[in-house]
């Protein structure tokens, strides 16, 4: 980015946005402006994720949900970065082919690591990180675990983005669409069982927004036999933690509803 001539790097996202997350923790660690673009109101106490943010220097800016739908539109990103120019743009959740490329070297050292692979998992929200992961995987089949409802789109983003980083043609991939649990960032009853029962048992905290619903959709898949006897599956942790604090509510009510289930009160 400074190489280019900017010392102010901005981006969109939610109100509980990883990405912006990660971005305002880099801007402090090192040390240049960051500015987020966050959809919908901003209001005070900020959540733990916008606060963090502020914390570590990012200026929030507020756009309205109707405006956020350009996100993308080049002529909008212009207006709205205007009082910050020259900024570099980075689009929501880092899609580009900077992405692509950081994430196939993840691929590769995955796949130089553990010898025997046979299917290759990872959630998938714009699917950048999966893109990567197929453009640096080799003799694997690649999952991808769909959090958003109807996200019929996506499977053709990754072709897309697959083209222009010039992947190898033929390397196998899929988009599971069937364990978004209603939608982006929508949970219920058995998720949140899954997620304690996991807990219990390894000691790894999961996300209830990526990570969680895609070890799911493994675990039912393989009740399912939609894997060979004998598959080697290795699952990529993408973390999203910090969003995690945003659900504890929603989650220890859904635990509360079930205890009084339980017990017949």
């Amino acid at each position: 980015m400074r190489s280019q001539g900017y010392n102010i790097g901005a981006s969109f996202g939610g109100a509980f946005s990883n990405h912006l997350h990660a971005l305002a923790f880099a801007g402090k660690t090192l040390g240049f402006r960051t500015v987020g673009f966050v959809r919908g109101e901003v209001t005070a106490p900020l959540n733990p994720t916008l606060q963090d943010a502020s914390d570590w220097g990012m200026q929030l800016v507020p756009v309205s949900r109707a405006d956020y739908r350009n996100k993308y539109n080049p002529e909008f990103i212009k207006q709205i970065t205007a009082p910050f120019a020259p900024c570099y743009v980075i689009p929501e959740g880092g899609s580009n082919q900077l992405a692509v490329k950081g994430c196939s070297e993840l691929g590769a050292e995955i796949c130089e690591s553990v010898k025997a692979i046979d299917f290759l998992c990872a959630a998938c929200g714009t699917g950048t990180t999966l893109a990567g992961l197929i453009c640096g995987s080799s003799n694997c089949k690649v999952l991808g675990f769909s959090a958003l409802k109807n996200n019929q789109e996506l499977d053709k983003n990754i072709s897309a983005m697959l083209s222009e980083a010039g992947a190898v043609p033929g390397q196998p991939w899929r988009i599971i669409h069937d364990y978004h649990f209603g939608g982006f960032a929508k949970i219920n009853p058995l998720l949140v069982s899954f997620m304690d029962q996991w807990m219990a048992q390894t000691g790894i905290t999961l996300d209830p927004v990526y990570t969680a619903k895609m070890l799911y959709g493994i675990f039912d898949l393989i009740d399912k036999g939609y894997f060979k006897k004998g598959s080697h599956i290795v699952a990529v942790h993408t973390g999203g933690l910090q969003g995690l604090r945003g659900m504890q509510s929603k989650m220890e009510r859904i635990r509360r509803r079930q205890r009084a289930n339980d017990t017949g009160l």
